[in-house]
């Protein structure tokens, strides 16, 4: 990675972190049978604006930098951004292979939650959430689709060619906000 696209993906790393700190307002849902109280619905606004924000940095990242199978990959982008805010403290966010052409072990889904999820969005579901409890605290996971949406990824992934469908997911395990 040379020395601008270095400063470049610091910089998106900050946008990140900056927009943790914006105000969401709440929107009363019912979604799947969760009960709904407040945290949930907080929670799951913040998720939808990160998934926003996450999903347009690592566009931007594929359009402006990804130019051969050689360079850093939007992908690995995306990444170093889930592991910088998972090593924070903040939540935890994985990319996820969702067909029998994943290149990372690591992204292969790793759960029940995540297998009933990529198993959804792979048949057409943009959105897939569910509460869970752990060590006493609660937390919403939260997946949602990655269809193909550049040439630049089937530069590398000529598999990808043609499908229309989700071919990967956002994972995101984030504590209920107060």
């Amino acid at each position: 990675m040379h020395h601008t696209e270095k400063k470049i993906l610091s910089g998106m790393i900050l946008l990140a972190f900056a927009a943790l700190g914006l105000s969401v307002s709440s929107l009363a849902e019912d979604k799947k049978g969760i009960q709904e109280d407040s945290a949930v619905v907080r929670t799951r606004q913040h998720v939808k604006m990160l998934d926003e924000l996450f999903k347009n940095v690592i566009v931007l990242v594929d359009k402006t930098y990804v130019k051969a199978p050689s360079d850093v990959s939007a992908a690995a982008a995306g990444k170093a951004i889930f592991a910088t805010m998972k090593k924070s403290g903040w939540y935890d966010v994985r990319l996820l292979g969702l067909t029998e052409a994943v290149g990372d072990a690591d992204d292969l889904p790793a759960d029940l939650f995540e297998r009933t999820a990529a198993k959804k969005l792979r048949e057409g579901e943009s959105y897939y959430e569910e509460l869970s409890e752990k060590d006493g605290k609660r937390y919403l996971r939260v997946a949602t689709g990655v269809p193909v949406v550049s040439e630049n990824c089937v530069m590398c992934h000529a598999n990808f060619k043609g499908d229309k469908g989700n071919i990967g997911a956002l994972s995101y395990t984030v504590p209920l906000m107060k």
